[in-house]
């Protein structure tokens, strides 16, 4: 896929939320239509990754229609979606005998790229 294939993109960056996680949504979305997607994240368990996901797709889909307004919504695909892990804060949590455990809060950054798909 060539830098400037895409219709449109949208990325979120420093999402308080765990790559691993954010990652296992990804993956039931991949390659598949917009509206398909949507339905998908909305029905999904994991609710604080799909949300955050459904909403970075709204931006990318939004991103289309202002880029390309003769783009067709429904003829739109996820090519590419990754999720990238980004800074973690540290934190200390205290443990038996003075003892302190590190605690890493990580965060996410997710990338999603639409690409344009004639006839179903």
């Amino acid at each position: 896929m060539n830098e400037n294939s895409f219709v449109s993109r949208a990325i979120a960056r420093y999402i308080r939320i765990s790559p691993r996680k954010a990652q296992l949504v990804a993956d039931l979305i991949r390659d598949r239509y917009v509206g398909e997607a949507l339905t998908i994240l909305h029905f999904s368990e994991k609710k604080k990754a799909s949300s955050i996901i459904e909403k970075v797709l709204r931006s990318a889909i939004a991103n289309a229609q202002q880029r390309a307004p003769h783009v067709d919504v429904d003829n739109l695909y996820i090519s590419r979606i990754f999720i990238n892990q980004g800074p973690q804060m540290k934190r200390i949590r205290p443990a038996p005998m003075g003892r302190a455990y590190r605690i890493l809060k990580r965060t996410s950054h997710i990338h999603i790229y639409l690409e344009e798909r004639k006839g179903r």
